[in-house]
């Protein structure tokens, strides 16, 4: 029986199916050390925290050179899964808690991904400018909007334009009332057809300059 990830990616390269595998081991031996995904949902880790990720990917194929802020990166979602599925685009994976950024460089350096950064700071402070920036259920969108929106570059040259790529569940119209012209709504429950994925969304901001 194939596996989710071999289900909705059926084509990686040899490689990146073997990082993707080392990659649950090494989530599951680092989860016994430091609490980086909730214990009770380790067994989850791929429909959870890797898939979830990797939904970006059924929207968006980034092209070679984009550049990635995964702001309030955690254990490293979504940035770790799609800089394993784009490996010419350079993810700076961000955040203030120095354990979990510890794990997440541990991961990138034993998965040999050489186009990840990792930085201990939190992320409104980080400087220069990005393709996109990624978030995952880091805070509310009122709150994370101005807190990254200076940091995306005005000019793109990938399929969407650049801007926010933000994984979140449940309702979040009262959040983004103020950017409706600016936000693109993708329900995940359109590409997975498991439960879990039912209320989870990917939502795009743009176009706020």
């Amino acid at each position: 029986m194939k596996t989710p990830l071999e289900r909705y990616f059926p084509h990686l390269p040899d490689i990146q199916q073997q990082q993707f595998e080392l990659l649950e081991k090494l989530y599951v031996e680092w989860n016994e050390k430091i609490n980086v995904v909730s214990r009770k949902d380790i067994s989850n880790l791929t429909l959870h925290h890797i898939l979830h990720s990797l939904s970006i990917a059924k929207y968006i194929l980034f092209k070679p050179h984009t550049t990635i802020m995964d702001a309030g990166t955690g254990g490293g979602f979504p940035g770790i899964p799609l800089a394993i599925l784009f490996p010419e685009v350079q993810f700076t994976l961000v955040d203030s808690i120095g354990k979990k950024i510890k794990v997440v460089e541990d991961i990138a350096q034993t998965l040999q991904l050489s186009n990840v950064v990792t930085l201990h700071t939190r992320f409104e402070t980080v400087t220069g400018t990005f393709d996109f920036i990624t978030g995952r259920a880091v805070s509310n969108l009122h709150q994370f909007i101005p807190r990254v929106k200076n940091r995306v570059k005005k000019n793109g040259f990938n399929a969407l334009p650049n801007g926010i790529l933000y994984l979140t569940g449940g309702e979040t119209t009262p959040a983004t009332t103020y950017l409706r012209s600016c936000i693109d709504t993708y329900p995940l429950s359109s590409i997975f057809e498991e439960p879990w994925f039912s209320t989870k969304k990917l939502l795009h901001l743009y176009n706020f300059f």
